[in-house]
Order: C-alpha cells, then structure tokens, then sequence
C-alpha cells in the first residue's frame, strides 16, 4: 500500500480545499471531502510525474481537482513543489466517452506513483456522491490534461 497524498498540503490548506469540496456538496461528509481531495492531490502528482500519460479524473477526484484549482496559490505552490503545472481543460459531460482503462491506466500509475488509491472514488460518472462545479469530464486519450513542462522527445 503507498502512501497518502494528504502530505502534499499543510493542514490549513488541506482544511481549505475540503471545504471548498463540502460548500459546493452539502451533503458530503467532512471524511469523504477529505478523501475525494486527497485522491485529487494523488492525480496531479501523478500527471507531473507521468506527464506523456494522458491520465484522467473521475468524476468524483475531477471535483476535488476543481476545488485544488479554486485556491489558485496553493495550487501553484503544489505544482512548483511537484515540478510541474498541470493545466485543466474541461471537456462537456458525455458519458459514451467513458472508458474504464483509461480510469485503471491513471489508477495504477498513481499506485505506481506510490500513492494509494481509494478505489470507490474511481468509478463511473454515474455516481452521486459529489457534483462537479463546472460542466466537466475527462475520458479519453485526447488530452485534456496538460502539464507543463511536456515531456522531452
């Protein structure tokens, strides 16, 4: 099992981020804001490392994604840390672009990253837990995922 990648925040920023995530899903528990923003902190570090990967989000760990962004200075900071910006395009929601080996692709590079991956948050986006802020999804290999600097070569 890797690690979490709740570290790559300090407690206020983190505290920050997950609330964005609980404001925007009033309905969601503090402890699953926590873990869609901690899998979202896994993802971008995982494209800064992979950058050639075309990874992509679910659509819950997308939503956690969106609520890192809003706080624009600490996302830039984490990226700077990591080595790399990570750009964000939003595609329109269309759910026939689904693709279950891009989402285990991006699942085992975290692993691979050495982050563990809470697998209930990477399922379909037919799922209710969460509400993404803007109309938005990630599903193929066209890549809507941008991270800055591209890969060498």
């Amino acid at each position: 099992m890797g690690q979490s990648a709740r570290k790559l925040l300090t407690d206020d920023q983190f505290v920050a981020v997950r609330s964005t995530v609980q404001t925007d899903n009033p309905d969601i528990t503090a402890e699953d804001a926590a873990a869609v923003v901690t899998e979202a902190l896994a993802f971008v570090a995982t494209c800064v490392l992979f950058p050639a990967a075309s990874l992509v989000p679910s659509r819950m760990v997308d939503a956690g994604w969106h609520a890192l962004i809003l706080h624009t200075q600490t996302y830039a900071e984490l990226c700077a840390r990591l080595g790399g910006f990570v750009h964000h395009q939003p595609e329109a929601p269309d759910p026939t672009r689904y693709d279950q080996d891009v989402i285990d692709r991006t699942t085992a590079l975290i692993e691979e990253a050495g982050y563990s991956v809470d697998v209930g948050l990477w399922g379909p986006p037919d799922d209710e837990l969460v509400s993404v802020a803007a109309s938005c999804q990630h599903s193929d290999d066209s890549g809507p995922i941008v991270p800055i600097p591209k890969p060498k070569g």
